[in-house]
């Protein structure tokens, strides 16, 4: 028996270190992504995931094993398919059509005792509602009976480095026994544990639980925030002093908002589905998306009041943001609340310059200038904004040189500083 050939749909954050960790476990794997860009960089070696160093890739690529590719012709004779694509929000519902595209493309290609696994986040069915019957259209096979499919959520958090792929325990469903039997076995070769559940429905919907949460739990803390600026109490000293508590007690912290990929829209899959379905709302989920979405007009609020009180207008105000990625020590400006506290300020009139060491310079938004976090730049600011806590950032020079600092994410210490 030859080795196993798996494909992995999409070449991005989760998908990239998913064939990364592949290569690495014996596999022949094909990525393939429909950015034509994204592919000839992975073939020359070049890593736009900042958890796949250049060295890593570069091993996949000397390896023989690893072939990035747009052609789903390259797909043939797969053994594994993982779908590892995005499903962003339209207008408040889910598009799954990169979903859809995918399943019409390695539809063809599916073959007898293959698997399929669908790993992109969505609402509970759409494994077996709307991926299955795809496959079984392209192919003229069924499922359970001629090939095997499943459903395990992707649970990669770019640049942990305490909890990656290998050693995250991974949740793995099949629409049968025997279906649950491949995809777990599949990801044995890859993670240290796996953990079984009885449906696809089952494991898409703990994704959503997952995430929903975080998102409930950011939005009460963020809530809280707000309402002890008011009332005038340190709400960071008294979360570290409920996190003392040794049970009952989980810490999460304020900030700007929530960004990425997950917590501003995975929880709005379910809520939207459980209104569709059942015909009510969800009103946990859509009151913490609500508050979650009010913060960076909060932070452009007080960061205007700030000045005011340094008798400075925030219009033709100079401003300098530290961090624009969505998360700290990463480049990853998904849906980052930084964007819209940059679109604020920018409309009551700031200039805005940012310190962003990570994101490209493509998704840096209209209207920035990129600059070194250096002594003049702080000095000549009107105000520093910390909006990313990079830990790359020398937090003590922020506040020995500036004339005053709004901090969203409590790093810095000092007179001039104010916190969220």
């Amino acid at each position: 028996m030859g080795t196993e050939k798996l494909v992995v749909i999409g070449q991005g954050y989760v998908g990239l270190p998913l064939a990364m960790r592949a290569v690495e476990a014996g596999l022949d794997v094909v990525g393939l992504d429909v950015d034509a860009d994204r592919v000839k960089q992975l073939a020359t070696g070049r890593s736009f995931v900042e958890d796949i160093p250049v060295a890593r890739l570069g091993r996949a690529l000397a390896s023989g094993r690893y072939r990035p590719s747009t052609e789903y012709a390259d797909a043939e004779g797969f053994d594994i398919c993982v779908i590892t694509v995005p499903t962003p929000l339209r207008d408040g519902a889910p598009d799954l059509s990169y979903v859809e595209h995918a399943g019409r493309g390695i539809g063809s290609y599916v073959r007898p005792g293959c698997t399929v696994v669908l790993e992109s986040t969505t609402y509970p069915g759409t494994t077996e509602e709307l991926l299955r019957p795809l496959l079984e259209a392209a192919s003229g096979l069924r499922s359970p009976g001629d090939f095997h499919l499943g459903y395990s959520p992707e649970r990669i958090d770019p640049g942990n480095r305490t909890w990656r792929l290998e050693n995250t325990p991974k949740v793995v469903s099949g629409v049968d026994a025997e279906s649950l039997r491949r995809v777990d076995g599949f990801y044995r070769r890859l993670v240290e544990r796996t953990v079984p559940v009885d449906s696809t429905r089952v494991a898409e919907l703990t994704k959503l639980i997952e995430n929903t949460f975080r998102q409930v739990n950011i939005a009460l803390i963020n809530e809280l925030a707000v309402v002890s600026h008011h009332l005038g109490i340190d709400v960071w000293q008294a979360i570290d002093a409920a996190a003392s508590k040794p049970f009952g007690f989980m810490s999460f912290r304020p900030g700007p908002g929530v960004g990425g990929h997950c917590l501003p829209i995975d929880p709005c899959y379910l809520s939207w589905q459980v209104k569709r379905t059942l015909g009510r709302r969800f009103r946990f989920i859509e009151l913490a998306d609500d508050i979650n979405h009010q913060m960076p007009e909060h932070v452009a609020q007080r960061v205007t009041a700030g000045l005011n009180r340094h008798g400075r207008s925030v219009n033709g105000a100079r401003l300098l943001l530290l961090g624009l990625a969505y998360k700290r020590n990463t480049g990853d400006m998904r849906d980052s609340p930084a964007v819209d506290v940059v679109r604020q300020l920018r409309a009551l009139g700031a200039e805005i310059r940012a310190v962003e060491p990570y994101a490209e310079p493509g998704q840096i938004p209209a209207g920035v200038l990129v600059v070194d976090l250096t002594e003049q730049e702080i000095a000549q600011a009107d105000a520093v904004v910390v909006v990313t806590d990079h830990d790359c950032f020398d937090y003590d020079l922020v506040a020995r040189h500036a004339r005053y600092v709004f901090d969203s994410r409590n790093r810095c210490r000092g007179a001039v500083v104010e916190r969220l």
